[in-house]
């Protein structure tokens, strides 16, 4: 397959119309198959993904060191075509505890070499705060990294889950391309303030959790039994009612897929790829198969009657539960 493009805002690189998200190979989904991850990456790349998105928190580097170990074993043209997002700011104890964020410019600055030296790469693609420090102005922190891209250490600026406040305050500090914030069909918040601030200012959107973390899969079963360490077992939507209630949405999405001959994800991920040029899913598969099956949604046009009938079977605000537990929630600059 010819891989399609997308612009990463107006001032950013070109990247694939998918980008893969990598978080669910080392962290909050359970165990992952170091193995597999690895052929899934290659896979990716093989077939044209170039944005891949980390962050320096998933599984304390784990993650930034798998990503490095699949771009020193990939084939150098792949391997020179990749680019890597990376969030950082959270920090962790050694239990895996959540203990805030830091956006200090030395901070800013301290992360970047240590995900340098984890990733193996002299420069990170795109690099953003994973949440906004309350305690730091996100001019402070936007500056740092556009110290850091003065230096050739980091090449754009990215946000992650800020309001449009302060999306306009680190435009206004430096080149902004893209923001990483949630979006699907069960969470559009964005649609209301965000998004016609990211497109006013020429910004582009990095969606994750496309799939509501396999909520929307079309995979998840009512019975499933989740680990201790899946974060979905804390997650509202995942609890009782809420899920039975979210999942009945689902069944409902799967009778218009079925229609098409298509896939529960892959026309959830299709309604992201429709809602504008200027946004780029982030699919979070761990597995070759479920690549695969992400990657087939590229070739999935959905027409005015399409888009009609998932908008009756999955209206805005149709969800039951919040997308986070409500200590995360707190750190949402969104909601």
């Amino acid at each position: 397959m010819t891989m399609r493009t997308r612009p990463l805002g107006t001032t950013g690189p070109q990247v694939s119309a998918l980008g893969l998200g990598c978080m669910g190979m080392s962290a909050l989904y359970g165990d992952a198959d170091r193995t597999e991850s690895i052929a899934t990456i290659h896979a990716a790349l093989d077939a044209g993904v170039t944005l891949l998105d980390t962050g320096d928190f998933y599984g304390m580097g784990h993650n930034e060191l798998l990503i490095g170990e699949a771009l020193r074993t990939a084939p150098a043209e792949l391997r020179e075509k990749a680019q890597v997002s990376v969030k950082f700011g959270a920090l962790r104890g050694p239990d895996g505890e959540w203990s805030g964020y830091d956006g200090r410019p030395a901070a800013v600055k301290n992360f970047a070499a240590y995900s340098l030296q984890r990733l193996g790469v002299d420069h990170i693609d795109v690099y953003r705060i994973a949440r906004l420090d309350p305690e730091v102005p996100i001019e402070e922190t936007v500056g740092a990294i556009a110290e850091l891209i003065e230096k050739g250490h980091v090449r754009h600026v990215g946000l992650s889950e800020v309001g449009a406040e302060t999306i306009r305050r680190a435009a206004a500090t430096a080149p902004v391309t893209d923001l990483q914030i949630e979006y699907s069909l069960i969470s559009r918040g964005i649609e209301k303030e965000i998004l016609p601030t990211t497109r006013e200012l020429g910004i582009s959107i990095t969606a994750y959790g496309v799939l509501s973390r396999g909520l929307i899969s079309g995979h998840f079963t009512r019975d499933r039994q989740l680990g201790a360490h899946d974060f979905r077992a804390y997650s509202p939507r995942f609890q009782g009612d809420n899920l039975r209630h979210n999942l009945d949405l689902v069944d409902a999405l799967r009778k218009i897929a079925e229609r098409k001959g298509v896939s529960v994800a892959q026309i959830a991920i299709a309604w992201v790829l429709s809602r504008g040029e200027d946004i780029v899913p982030l699919v979070g598969a761990r597995t070759r198969e479920r690549l695969t099956e992400s990657l087939g949604a590229l070739d999935v046009t959905l027409d005015e009657a399409d888009l009609t009938a998932i908008e009756e079977a999955v209206p805005p605000g149709a969800a039951a539960g919040d997308r986070y537990p409500a200590p995360q929630m707190a750190h949402l600059g969104t909601e």
